[in-house]
C-alpha cells in the first residue's frame, strides 16, 4: 500500500517565489545580449534560455524593452556592489580604499569578457532609447561620485573641480584598460593594467601646483 507522501516528497512542489521569477528572466537576458546581441535578444530566446513560458515574461515585464532595462540596471548593480566589497574589504586607509576601488575594475568578476558583451549590447540602444541613456548616466554619474568622494578622503588637498576632473581621467583609463583587457590580453596584463592604474591614482594624490595649473588653474 503506497504511503502518504512525506514533507520531502512535497518539497519539490514549492513554487519559485516572484523574485526569483524575475531575477531568472533578468539572468537569461544577461545571457542572451552577450551570446546574440541586441538583435538575437527576443521573448522567445528569454523565454527559452529561462526555462519558461512567454507568458510569465509578459507577467512580470511589460515587454523586451523594459526586461532589457531591468537588466541593465541589475548588471550595473552587480557591479557597484563588487566595487563597494572591494572597498570595504581594503580597510580605513583612504588611499587603500581609492586603490581597491579602482583595482576592482581590472579584477573578477568586473574583469570579464562575458560582462563586456552584455555592455556593448547595452551601450548600442544608448543613443536610441532614452531610457537606456538615463540608466547610463545615471551609473556613469554614481561612479564618478563614488571616485570624487575617494579621491576627497585620500587627497583633502584637491579642490572640488580637482577631484572632478581626476574622477573623470581616471575613470577613462580604467574603462580602457578593462576594454582592452577583455578583447585581448596579448597586449599588457591585468597586472600591468593595474600598476598602470595605480601609478595614475598616485599622479593626482600627489598634486603640485605645478600640476593644478596645468589641469586648467582649478
Amino acid at each position: 500500500m503506497a504511503q502518504p507522501a512525506g514533507p520531502r516528497a512535497r518539497a519539490r512542489f514549492v513554487r519559485e517565489t516572484p523574485d526569483v521569477r524575475r531575477q531568472a528572466l533578468i539572468d537569461a537576458t544577461a545571457r542572451c545580449l552577450a551570446e546574440k546581441g541586441i538583435g538575437g535578444t527576443s521573448v522567445r530566446a528569454i523565454c527559452a534560455r529561462a526555462g519558461v513560458s512567454s507568458g510569465l515574461l509578459t507577467h512580470y515585464f511589460p515587454g523586451v524593452d523594459a526586461l532589457i532595462l531591468a537588466t541593465y540596471v541589475d548588471v550595473g548593480a552587480r557591479v557597484s556592489a563588487a566595487l563597494d566589497a572591494a572597498i570595504a574589504s581594503a580597510g580605513n586607509d583612504p588611499r587603500d580604499r581609492l586603490r581597491a576601488c579602482l583595482l576592482a575594475n581590472l579584477r573578477p568578476p568586473v574583469l570579464d569578457p562575458g560582462l563586456l558583451a552584455t555592455w556593448i549590447a547595452f551601450w548600442s540602444l544608448v543613443t536610441s532609447d532614452p531610457a537606456i541613456a538615463a540608466v547610463h548616466a545615471d551609473v556613469y554619474r554614481g561612479t564618478r561620485h563614488q571616485l570624487e568622494t575617494l579621491l576627497g578622503e585620500a587627497a583633502p588637498q584637491l579642490s572640488q573641480a580637482q577631484k572632478r576632473i581626476a574622477a573623470i581621467s581616471l575613470t577613462a583609463l580604467v574603462d580602457g584598460l578593462w576594454l582592452e583587457l577583455c578583447l585581448d590580453r596579448s597586449s599588457f596584463t591585468a597586472e600591468e593594467a593595474q600598476a598602470m592604474a595605480e601609478s595614475a591614482m598616485m599622479q593626482w594624490l600627489g598634486a603640485n601646483d605645478e600640476q593644478v595649473d596645468k589641469s586648467g588653474a582649478l
